[in-house]
Order: C-alpha cells, then sequence, then structure tokens
C-alpha cells in the first residue's frame, strides 16, 4: 500500500498522465483538421511515404517493423508520434553533452600492449571479441586485476558496506534506482561519516528511476550532508524524446581500487529485505586491482557532464595508486550510450554468443529480443551449443512478461532452453560461456537497453569466475521449471495474438 500510494502521487504518474494528455489533444486537433479540410487521403499518403523513408534507416529489423505497421494502421497516429519520439537517440543538448564527457575521458585511457599480445597467445577468439571493443570504443583491456562473484543482494551488500568503510579518499556512487529503506539508510550512514572525515563522495541518480523512491528535493538534501549529488535527465511533463534515455548504470568506485557493478540497485527488494515478486535473484561482481580505471573513468565523463563545469575537474588526481593484483584473467569494463553509434551491450552480447563452441548460458529479466540476437541464439543451438536461458516466473511488469513468453515458440522450436525461475523475481543480467567467458553488468536483452539506456557492464575472460557463475546458474535452474514447446503452444487463441501483437510491437515500448 505504501509503495502504491507512492506511485500515485508520484511526479512520475502526473507527468505521465500530462504526456498523454498532451497526445490526445494534438491527435484530436490533428485529426478534426484532417476530417474538416479533407485531408486523410493526404495523409495516408504521407504515412506510405514515411513507411518508405523508415525502410531505408539503418535500424534493427523488428524496429523499422514496429513503426511501418502504426504509420501505415493508424496514418495520424503514427505519424505524429514518428516525427514527435520516433528517435533513439538523444536530443542534441543531452547527446553532446554525453559525448564531450565521453571524449575528454578517452584520453586518460589507453591500452597495454603487451597485455594484447599476451591475449592473442592465450585465445585468439576471444582477442577478437575484446580488439572488436578498443576499436569501436576505446575500452582498454587489463590483467592485474582480481574479482569476486556475488549469486544475491544478500551475499553482496555486508561486503559493499565493509568496502564503503575502507574509502579514505572518494566514493563515487552512479544507480539507476535509490530506495529510501533499510538499505539506503545503512549506506547513508557512512556516506556521512566520510563526507565529514574529508572523503569526496560523489552521488549520481537518474530522475525517472528514482521518481517514485525519493523526494523531488533528495539531491538537495544530500548535498546538505556534503555528498555532491546530481539527477540524470530531470522528468518533464512534456513530449520530450530524451524521456526516453535513462541512466540504467549501476556503479560504485572506492578510490580507484575497488569497482562494483552488477544488476543490483540499491533498495530493500534487491537484498530481500522486503518481497516484492517473489525471492529476488541478482547478481554483482566487486573488481580490484588496474581494471577499476575504467569504472572511475566511467564515472568522471557522467559527472564532467551534469557538474557542467569541466575546468574545475582535475581527472588525473582520481587515478590514485591501488594494490597490484595477481589476478590470471582479462577484464574490459564497458559503458554504452545511445551517442557512441557502436551498441557496445549488444556487440557484446553478439560476439558472446557468436562465440560459444559448448554452452552459453543466460540470466535476463526481460526476453525482448531483437532479430539479430535471437538468430544468433538459434544459430548456436544449431550448431549443437547448449543454449540455456532463465527468465522470471513471477513478473515485475506483466505486459514485457507477455512480450517474453511470445518469444518462447521460436526458441524453443529451435532447440533452445527456457526456464522460469519459480522462486520469484529473476533481475540477474549474467552471460557464461564455455567456463572461459563471463559478463556481469546492467544490460538486458531488450530495447531499451540496447539502444536507449545508458548501460554498464565487464567483460571478463577468467575461468574461474566463469566456472563459478556456471554453478550458480545451474542451481538455479534446479530451483526452476523447464518450459516446454507443447505448454509454450497450448495457450489460448486471444493470449497467444495479445502476445504477438506485443511481439511485433515491442522496440516502441
Amino acid at each position: 500500500m505504501r509503495r502504491l500510494l507512492k506511485v500515485i502521487f508520484s511526479r512520475l504518474l502526473v507527468a505521465a498522465v500530462l504526456v498523454v494528455l498532451q497526445i490526445y489533444l494534438l491527435f484530436i486537433a490533428l485529426y478534426r483538421a484532417a476530417i474538416y479540410y479533407s485531408l486523410l487521403p493526404i495523409l495516408s499518403a504521407i504515412g506510405i511515404v514515411m513507411a518508405l523513408y523508415i525502410n531505408t534507416r539503418n535500424e534493427d529489423p523488428s524496429y523499422r517493423l514496429s513503426w511501418t505497421i502504426l504509420v501505415l494502421s493508424l496514418p495520424v497516429l503514427g505519424v505524429m508520434l514518428y516525427l514527435l519520439c520516433a528517435g533513439r537517440k538523444m536530443p542534441q543538448k543531452l547527446a553532446r553533452g554525453t559525448t564531450m564527457a565521453s571524449h575528454r575521458m578517452a584520453d586518460l585511457l589507453s591500452q597495454d600492449k603487451q597485455v594484447i599480445q599476451d591475449l592473442e597467445e592465450d585465445n585468439p577468439d576471444y582477442a577478437k571479441i575484446f580488439k572488436y571493443n578498443i576499436r569501436t570504443s576505446n575500452l582498454p583491456v587489463y590483467r592485474n586485476t582480481t574479482s569476486r562473484y556475488f549469486r544475491s543482494g544478500e551475499e553482496f551488500f555486508p561486503v559493499y558496506l565493509e568496502e564503503l568503510k575502507k574509502a579514505k579518499h572518494f566514493i563515487f556512487m552512479e544507480y539507476f534506482i535509490i530506495d529510501d529503506g533499510e538499505v539506503w539508510q545503512k549506506v547513508l550512514e557512512i556516506l556521512k561519516e566520510k563526507a565529514a572525515a574529508g572523503v569526496e563522495v560523489k552521488l549520481i541518480y537518474d530522475d525517472f528511476g528514482c521518481s517514485t523512491t525519493m523526494p523531488r528535493n533528495f539531491a538537495k538534501k544530500m548535498n546538505a550532508l556534503g555528498i555532491e549529488t546530481y539527477r540524470f535527465n530531470r522528468i518533464r511533463p512534456m513530449l520530450l524524446i530524451q524521456m526516453n534515455n535513462r541512466d540504467h548504470r549501476k556503479i560504485t568506485v572506492i578510490d580507484n581500487n575497488t569497482a562494483f557493478t552488477g544488476g543490483i540497485n540499491l533498495a530493500d527488494e534487491y537484498m530481500n529485505i522486503i518481497k516484492r515478486y517473489g525471492y529476488w535473484k541478482d547478481s554483482a561482481v566487486m573488481i580490484k586491482g588496474d581494471a577499476v580505471w575504467s569504472f572511475t573513468d566511467m564515472f568522471l565523463g557522467m559527472y564532467s557532464f551534469l557538474k557542467n563545469d569541466d575546468e574545475s575537474i582535475r581527472y588525473g588526481q582520481y587515478n590514485l595508486p591501488h594494490e597490484i593484483e595477481n589476478g590470471t584473467g582479462y577484464y574490459q569494463p564497458f559503458s554504452d550510450t545511445p551517442t557512441d553509434g557502436a551498441d557496445v551491450g549488444l556487440s557484446v552480447h553478439l560476439n558472446m554468443i557468436n562465440s560459444a563452441k559448448k554452452y552459453v548460458y543466460i540470466d535476463t529479466p526481460y526476453l525482448v529480443l531483437n532479430e539479430d540476437i535471437k538468430r544468433s541464439l538459434c544459430l548456436a543451438a544449431a550448431n549443437g551449443v547448449d543454449v540455456r536461458i532463465l527468465v522470471p516466473h513471477i513478473p515485475d511488469k506483466r505486459y514485457v512478461f507477455a512480450m517474453t513468453k511470445a518469444n518462447y515458440d521460436t526458441l524453443l522450436s529451435e532447440g533452445i532452453r527456457i526456464y522460469e525461475f519459480t522462486p520469484g523475481f529473476n533481475h540477474t543480467k549474467n552471460i557464461v560461456v564455455d567456463d572461459e567467458l563471463a559478463l556481469v553488468g546492467s544490460i538486458n536483452t531488450d530495447y531499451r537497453s540496447y539502444y536507449l539506456h545508458l548501460e554498464n557492464g565487464v567483460l571478463m575472460y577468467d575461468r574461474e569466475i566463469a566456472k563459478e557463475m556456471r554453478e550458480d546458474f545451474l542451481q538455479a535452474l534446479d530451483l526452476s521449471k523447464e518450459v516446454t514447446l507443447e505448454e509454450s503452444r497450448k495457450v489460448f487463441i486471444i493470449i497467444r495474438l495479445f502476445r504477438l501483437l506485443l511481439h511485433v510491437m515491442a522496440p516502441l515500448f
């Protein structure tokens, strides 16, 4: 009830109602004008021209299909919406700011050539994947790095608090969701103590993600406590493309020595202190050593954009000496934005799937696949690769779960095995391949993560952590229900048609 009341009286609901009202009024005005001036045939012709234009663009085929159907079937509404909000790229100001921030930080990243030579000698096939990310996005590969994998929020949180307490120089935090509950209060107590002791504490949060969990003056309150705080992309009740672009990253960096990332936000349900959708399954990874500098760099890039005061930021002061870790693996932290033109998250997923020789295991809360991912999964299964996917059994968004189920038939018929995590909600965003290659991060297998959101993760060629993640995955399967093709097809026709409609229109959500 408390959460429901928060939503009802939140800025998000008010903004959503006002946006819907704007769409309705604009549609009514255009439709009446079209009727009065007999413009419907002209608008239909414009819809045909728009459909042809859409299909000449270098976009995902499913994305083009969705908009083509909309502008041809409902030309007044479709053409209006396409012109207003079809762009998947950020508006100019936001795009320029984040791009310039990334360019400023790029000079601080450099690739140790010896690391790449060692990687090529160790595994030439994996070296190609890492080198692709270097070429397209200037993402260095590191050694001298160790990692610790966390199978749940309960396992993660005590270690997270202890590492925060060790901070002597700075704490950087960037999260999509922060909720004012037991988790945040424990974190906040440490942050206040550290800020009072002279440690630099900087916090970035997404305004949409925190719209129902934190008050509008949250940043002001934190700044008064000595915690330098910024909100990303303020919610405005207007028809703006940029409202689609959210900061979905989950990053904490401590003294350039320790970094955390994964699917876990700072809210009670992620640590199973409260239950919202049954047991909340999630994961995170702690990185120590050389690779942490890329996480420091990621945060500073966003910070420099939001602060809008690049002249006063001395970036080099944060490249602090750190403990040398004797890790045996290769680590490539990465970030992805709608402005980089590289679709890094999608490319990492595709390259991992295509590299698999024995198995590829995928954890995802939202199985809303584009055509490239779907083809790669089906091809891997046809080549004899053991492809398994774990999704939730108890969904957090029912319409997205319907989209997930819409993919079952195609995947199952190709020999891909799909499981639903019966204890609750699987929010984990992991991929593990052949006991060697592993990914932990914030990226969902859906259109928003691939094309609209700012995301991050860490690609690891480390057999130890890969095996640990594989064991975690298989143990979760023991608690899960395997979906069969017969069961998937044994659904009432109306529900199947509804899922089909959602599947076709998924790129627009």
